[in-house]
């Protein structure tokens, strides 16, 4: 207290009482006065001034001692100083009241798992969420595990498995839908980590639940509303190319009633143009038609190009016939599956006019398969380590071959110029190979996104 045992013997109650803060004096002493006419014994807790004038905590036990006849004689007492106990008490009761200040406002649930994964705790919206009280879950009445909707409960036990090999304090976070007490599926957002228990005791999980059921409606509503859109931007497109085609095929059949147009090249002009714009025509009608929104299924798209181009040069190939050996469910973007449905149209074009000129028949072959590599390609086109996806496209005939005059590098005519514009788009390579006919190889490689 800061003073000399002298100086407190020389004190006599009030200049004592005077001591005590303000705020607890008169309820300290009416304390004191009631116990001692009583006689029992007591216990006090107050501020007490020291020397310096600063407040400390103190503790007082009284002991009341008696005569003969029962009369308090004599009080007996302990004063200690308490002021580190009531200091903790303060800051616990502090923390505990921003704890259920921070719960109640808490919009998901807290909890705690022991090893088992059985809860220790729950707190937060469990009820509003799960429609089940925390009481439910603490008892085992109720089992998170009965909650998890059946489609989901194979993603959430493999999670599980992952948490509990995984190192300490290493959050993880999942996605899946629960059925609630009424039935209701509602979708939420699973944060957890697991630590190690108190002095090297078994491990514990911590982590929180949200319910993001309203925010994954409104992505699936979004995400179909961008569906119908670019459907729509794809039907556009589509019928936008085939006005093109069909005004191509007017102006064709223009020209050829005109005596002053005979020229026969100018209508295959026309002609091939309008191809052109078929095959891509057709990748947007197909991508109208998918549930894929920015990637195409390419192989049913090449077999329809394919159906069409022979259908068109079919009077001229009656003995013609194609074999087809494309990889199934080979998607790419239209940045890709634009310039590669070009090329094809051109090749296979090629060997319809070009390659059987004076015979009856003739096998025209495609081939289309991926392999993934261990490598990618960089800017200049070295293999760097990388994990990317390599396809090749091979288009052959055994047909009467391309005539040594063609420079194929750097071609004269526009269609052999067009399939080495978009090889060069496709970032590819090509490679013709004269044996038995023609063959043109074309790789280009697809990194992950």
């Amino acid at each position: 207290m800061g003073r000399e045992l002298e100086d407190l013997e020389s004190v006599d109650t009030q200049v004592w009482l005077n001591q005590i803060h303000p705020e607890e004096r008169n309820k300290i002493w009416g304390d004191f006065e009631k116990y001692l006419e009583k006689g029992e014994n007591f216990h006090l807790e107050y501020r007490f001034m020291e020397a310096n004038k600063s407040y400390i905590w103190v503790e007082e036990d009284v002991v009341c001692l008696k005569d003969e006849n029962g009369k308090i004689n004599r009080v007996f007492g302990v004063i200690k100083d308490i002021t580190e106990r009531k200091l903790a008490q303060e800051k616990l009761k502090a923390s505990e009241e921003k704890y259920r200040s921070f719960i109640q406002k808490f919009d998901g649930i807290a909890f705690q798992l022991d090893e088992n994964l059985f809860p220790e705790f729950m707190h937060g919206r469990v009820e509003e969420i799960t429609g089940y009280s925390e009481k439910e879950f603490l008892s085992g009445q109720v089992l998170w595990s009965d909650l998890i909707h059946p489609d989901d409960k194979p993603l959430v036990i493999v999670d599980i498995e992952r948490i509990q090999t995984s190192p300490y304090n290493l959050s993880r976070k999942l996605d899946f839908r629960i059925l609630d007490k009424s039935g209701r599926i509602r979708w939420v957002h699973l944060r957890y980590h697991k630590f190690k228990g108190k002095d090297g005791g078994a491990d514990k999980y911590r982590g929180t639940i949200y319910d993001i059921t309203e925010r994954r409606i409104a992505e699936d509503t979004l995400k179909k509303i961008e569906a119908i859109r670019s459907k729509e931007i794809h039907h556009r497109i589509k019928n936008n190319l085939q006005v093109i085609s069909s005004l191509l095929d007017l102006q064709a059949e223009k020209f050829n009633n005109r005596e002053c147009i005979k020229d026969s090249e100018v209508l295959a002009a026309f002609r091939e143009s309008q191809y052109r714009v078929m095959s891509i025509a057709l990748i947007h009608e197909e991508l109208h038609k998918s549930e894929e929104r920015n990637t195409l299924n390419f192989s049913p798209y090449l077999e329809k190009l394919i159906e069409n181009l022979f259908r068109i040069y079919r009077i001229e190939n009656v003995g013609v016939s194609l074999i087809m050996d494309v990889e199934k469910n080979l998607f790419f973007d239209m940045d890709r599956a634009v310039p590669l449905g070009m090329i094809v149209n051109e090749l296979v074009s090629n060997s319809l006019k070009y390659a059987f000129p004076d015979r009856d028949k003739g096998i025209i072959q495609i081939k289309l398969f991926s392999k993934r590599t261990g490598h990618k390609l960089n800017d200049n086109k070295e293999n760097v380590p990388g994990t990317s996806t390599r396809y090749t496209l091979t288009v052959s005939d055994n047909g009467v071959g391309i005539p040594q005059e063609i420079n194929f590098e750097n071609p004269d005519t526009l269609g052999l110029q067009l399939v080495n514009v978009l090889v060069d788009q496709l970032d590819g390579e090509i490679e013709l190979i004269k044996n038995k006919g023609t063959t043109f190889k074309i790789g280009f490689s697809v990194e992950p996104r």
